[in-house]
């Protein structure tokens, strides 16, 4: 007994180093200002992500390929990035004002512009924690690229299988191809990626795009492709950093932007002095709140609240959203689109034009009617710099002016470690993963306030880890069995609480008696086999502990 705990113990030590280890070298090669992923620079990298085996990345450590990782992968890369050799990663250097197009990835948002066939630039506007997601993403599609070339290379000329040679064909095919030709290259396919039929099959469509119906069949030509040349012609992929990122690097040059843009704007309508409360959260949530009792009045008589929140979350219900928008922005909400990179768009609602009231609370006279800025979603070490900039006093005309911050909320999604999707957690402090920092703070929000519904909720602990797509289940186990007590694991947390904290603890930016409140809820389970991120999205489960924690946080706002 005694012997396997220690060996667990050491399995969950073995993949923390390994996690030490990738953002020591990243950082080394950032500064090196280049490296080739799959030569000796890129080594430790790989093996550090083969020893750690990430529960988000599957079966990477294995021969055959990992298609749910790929998808998600692909999903947060530019497309077309498969057949990049190479791969530069830049600040915000102009390319917006060229004839390039930016290309969005679909579950990030950074800019990225196809320079040529063989280049992809890549803009970093958030930080090292961009950097780090990036290249741990790389890694992981260069790993499976070898995979693929080791199963199809049939000696030392690059002569290759007849499988390979039979997708190629059907790849640069012109004509689109039919049912059997499709059917006959995924059977190839399946071969290449020692993979079932109908494991290809079932992931293949969810790689499709308009115009772009075979893309998996594409993706996995071109990482092969690339893979063949690099051991046959040693024509290797290369990665690198421009100059100008390694210089501004660090200098929060994009939040500072960001923030001067919001206190501008608070001072030219008269807000800077009146009741200031930050939420970091969505885009639709608070707005969607607060203006639906009003805008969609007839609606409300047919259905529920939650089945009105559950119809605004779908895209196709425009005209819902395009009134709730419209009563928002009539009745004192004001959007910030983000001009500044760091692609983080404002929201900021004048509670005293709310038409009198929000739910049964009175909404008090205009100067001590609360206002409400919502800012969307940070990135890892971001979130530290963007906070920490929105609470720094404003110089305007000669003069400091302090910011009037009397509360600040975080929520959002995280991975849980005991429940699974769309439950709640109510942290009581932030860890900081790879460090011993902990952050300690009261919650204005308790387990209490939202166990009145049918959701199941937990506190404890949360870690900020430095990236989600880098934990394991030794790693997770260890943190929810130990005495850390750890419910969840986030990428934000400690970083926008060591901003408040020297804000209001040290700094005199901010009252020294601000109110926190931060509540998430469950996108996945990492400790559940099935329940990664990888294996898809939260649907209409996210929207009812969403909804819930919106509310619980604005009854607090206009009851203070």
């Amino acid at each position: 007994m005694i012997n396997l705990k220690l060996l667990g113990r050491t399995r969950a030590q073995e993949s923390t180093h390994a996690i030490e280890r990738m953002y020591i070298t990243m950082r080394h090669l950032f500064n090196r200002g280049f490296y080739k992923p799959m030569g000796v620079s890129g080594e430790t990298l790989r093996e550090s992500l083969l020893i750690l085996r990430p529960e988000i990345y599957g079966s990477i450590a294995d021969d055959k390929a990992e298609l749910s990782g790929l998808l998600y992968v692909i999903d947060r890369l530019p497309k077309g990035i498969e057949e990049c050799r190479f791969i530069n990663l830049t600040s915000d250097e102009g390319y917006g004002n060229s004839h390039f197009k930016p290309i969005v990835p679909p579950k990030r948002r950074r800019n990225c512009y196809r320079i040529d066939d063989e280049q992809m630039n890549i803009e970093i506007t958030r930080g090292r924690s961009e950097i780090y997601d990036i290249l741990t993403h790389l890694t992981f599609l260069f790993v499976e690229s070898h995979k693929i070339m080791r199963r199809v290379i049939i000696d030392e000329e690059g002569s290759v299988t007849r499988d390979w040679q039979k997708l190629e064909k059907a790849v640069l095919q012109e004509e689109p191809l039919d049912q059997a030709q499709r059917e006959i290259a995924l059977t190839h396919t399946a071969n290449i990626l020692g993979r079932t039929f109908y494991e290809v099959q079932d992931i293949y469509p969810k790689f499709s795009l308009p115009g772009n119906p075979e893309r998996f069949l594409n993706i996995i030509y071109w990482l092969g492709k690339l893979a063949i040349a690099e051991t046959v012609n040693n024509d290797k992929r290369i990665i690198t950093f421009s100059p100008v990122l390694r210089e501004r690097l660090g200098h929060h040059i994009h939040g500072e932007i960001w923030a001067d843009n919001i206190k501008q704007h608070l001072i030219k309508e008269n807000l800077m002095h009146r009741p200031l409360h930050i939420i970091s959260a969505n885009m639709h949530s608070v707005m969607n709140t607060l203006y639906t009792p009003s805008a969609l009045k007839t609606e409300l008589k047919k259905k529920k609240p939650l089945e009105i929140y559950e119809a605004l979350s779908n895209s196709t219900n425009g005209d819902l959203r395009s009134k709730v928008m419209k009563s928002a922005l009539d009745n004192g909400m004001t959007f910030l689109e983000d001009k500044s990179g760091t692609n983080i768009d404002v929201q900021i609602f004048d509670t005293a034009k709310l038409n009198g009231k929000y739910g049964s609370w009175d909404i008090k006279t205009e100067e001590e009617a609360p206002v409400i800025i919502v800012m969307d979603y940070a990135f890892g070490e971001q979130a530290y710099e963007t906070m920490d900039e929105l609470l720094k006093p404003y110089n305007f005309e000669g003069n400091e002016i302090k910011m009037n911050v009397e509360s600040i909320s975080i929520m959002g999604k995280a991975g849980i470690l005991e429940g699974g999707k769309g439950d709640i957690m109510i942290p009581s402090a932030h860890l900081f993963e790879g460090t011993a920092d902990n952050y300690p703070f009261k919650n204005e929000l308790s387990r209490a306030d939202l166990e009145e519904s049918d959701i199941a909720v937990v506190d404890g602990a949360m870690i900020t880890v430095l990236g989600t797509s880098l934990q394991n289940r030794d790693i997770l186990k260890f943190f929810h069995d130990s005495t850390w007590n750890v419910s969840g694991l986030e990428m934000e947390g400690a970083h926008y609480q060591k901003a408040i904290q020297a804000a209001s603890k040290l700094r005199g930016s901010i009252n020294s008696d601000v109110k926190v409140r931060y509540a998430y809820y469950a996108s996945d389970n990492p400790l559940e086999t099935g329940s990664t991120l990888a294996s898809g999205g939260l649907g209409t489960t996210g929207v009812k502990p969403t909804y819930l924690i919106t509310e619980k946080i604005l009854e607090q706002i206009f009851k203070s």
